[in-house]
């Protein structure tokens, strides 16, 4: 970093760290024990929409990849755009096969960041809900290498549960690199895998 960038307030940006995303498995346990929060199986991978040869060959070795995780028979990922225009990557695994999950996560962000598409990552999350059917995300910022909370309010309303995931924070304040810029926290309304 510079002396003019000091000057004029930038910072250098964080280095991607997809190993945090191996803290998830006991940060999950954290949230059963202290918040009733269970995983439901479900995780996916947000990245800006990409064409041509290059990225339908990564696209295909993805689904190779998690097909073959999966086992025989297996189709645990799904291909879906939102209304913004992103690609999300949908993985479903077994609620209780949390590692498993993040693996799978993981393997994914890997092949998109070593195919070159790295720049195009921007996040991941890991899906729980509690008994009264409560969702919550512990979504992962790629490019800040930190996690937040993001609890939608139940009823299909864009509306969030802010205290709950301000509870969230600091239940998890050992177990994760928690994003600790509250305005970084961006809504994922109907993210695949909430």
């Amino acid at each position: 970093m510079g002396l003019l960038d000091a000057i004029l307030g930038r910072s250098k940006p964080v280095r991607p760290d997809l190993d945090q995303l191996f803290a998830l498995p006991s940060a999950a346990l954290t949230l059963q024990a202290g918040a009733g929060l269970t995983p439901t199986g479900l995780g996916s991978v947000c990245f800006a929409g990409v064409e041509g040869g290059g990225f339908a060959r990564i696209r295909q070795d993805v689904r190779d990849l998690l097909d073959a995780s999966a086992g025989q028979g297996g189709h645990p990922v799904e291909f879906s755009q939102d209304g913004y225009g992103y690609t999300w990557l949908l993985v479903r695994r077994s609620p209780e096969d949390t590692a498993s999950l993040v693996n799978d996560l993981h393997a994914v962000n890997t092949l998109l960041q070593d195919g070159g598409f790295g720049p195009q990552l921007l996040c991941s999350l890991l899906g729980f809900r509690d008994d009264e059917g409560r969702r919550l995300a512990l979504v992962y910022l790629y490019k800040r290498g930190s996690f937040y909370p993001f609890a939608p309010v139940p009823g299909g309303a864009e509306k969030r549960d802010s205290q709950r995931e301000l509870q969230v924070r600091a239940l998890l304040g050992n177990d994760l690199r928690i994003e600790p810029d509250l305005a970084r926290w961006f809504p994922v309304w109907g993210a695949p895998g909430l």
